[in-house]
């Protein structure tokens, strides 16, 4: 009891998710075709905590978590530093397999954990060189907005810390591999180029003008191109209700199963009711969530 009750001994790390991607899209990289996306970031984490007990050993107590271990085994090595004595707990608010970064978040959350003990703080560039060795990943180690490269771990532009939408969305009950879907969207990207390229250019524009409008009508945009990939069974319901329900726009998890409306501003209590309704009746609860760092 009283080592629990010694913070000193105790130590976290925290990492936020994603309501699935604003973009989705293809990005040509020195030639090569590649996912980019820009994600939507979502006040829901995953933590990792590290019991400190001197007399015990680094127990295998990671049950389904071989991502992170691998990343304490890579952190290890790179700062030439033997594993702590204790135990490793898990906890997160993050579905996995739903389109929330639930993998990578964990990953972060253990780096960050690992920087808590040994007082050491990873930057951008270190937790990338982890990422790349274990996953492709998201962007959920930064605290603003941007255009990411999944499989190269690589940022191409940073926008701001803005915007915040208000989400209203459903999971549709999909448990989808991200591994394995990359060769499908390659292969959809080749086929869409120019729509998709197009859209991103506008979003890109909207980020940097901070038109909120915009990058909300860009993201339902993203859903729609990617239905081809990955389908979403009530996309097309959302969309014929949009304007009803007074959305400014639809996000989507592309490689996963959430999906939802995006409001520039927070739904009142009636709005949220109708809502609820409108969902119930499609067979699904609706959650309510803010959005944004």
């Amino acid at each position: 009891m009283e080592a629990a009750a010694n913070p000193r001994l105790i130590h976290s790390g925290v990492c936020h998710g994603t309501l699935g991607e604003l973009i989705q899209g293809p990005f040509i990289r020195n030639g090569e075709l590649h996912i980019g996306l820009i994600s939507l970031p979502v006040k829901k984490y995953s933590c990792m905590h590290f019991i400190h007990d001197e007399d015990g050993c680094l127990n295998d107590d990671l049950a389904g978590k071989d991502k992170c271990r691998r990343a304490i085994d890579i952190y290890l090595y790179s700062h030439r530093k033997q594993p702590p004595r204790g135990k490793w707990i898990h906890d997160s608010e993050l579905l996995e397999g739903k389109g929330m970064a639930s993998s990578t978040a964990d990953i972060v959350a253990t780096i960050r954990c690992l920087d808590a003990i040994f007082s050491y703080e990873s930057s951008i560039e270190s937790m990338t060189t982890i990422l790349r060795q274990v996953e492709r990943s998201d962007s959920v180690f930064l605290d603003n907005y941007a255009l990411y490269l999944s499989g190269r771990q690589e940022v191409v532009h940073h926008f701001g810390s803005g915007p915040a939408f208000h989400a209203c969305y459903i999971d549709e009950g999909d448990r989808i591999d991200t591994e394995q879907v990359g060769e499908r969207l390659l292969s959809h990207y080749e086929r869409h180029l120019s729509d998709y390229a197009a859209n991103l250019d506008r979003a890109i524009g909207a980020f940097l003008k901070e038109d909120l409008a915009m990058i909300a009508r860009c993201s339902t945009a993203s859903a729609v191109l990617g239905q081809e990939a990955v389908s979403k069974r009530n996309l097309d319901v959302l969309l014929a209700n949009q304007e009803r329900y007074q959305a400014d726009g639809i996000v989507a998890a592309h490689t996963g199963s959430l999906l939802g409306y995006l409001y520039i501003h927070k739904p009142g209590p009636m709005q949220m009711g109708e809502l609820s309704s409108f969902f119930h009746r499609l067979g699904y609860q609706c959650r309510f969530v803010q959005t944004g760092f």
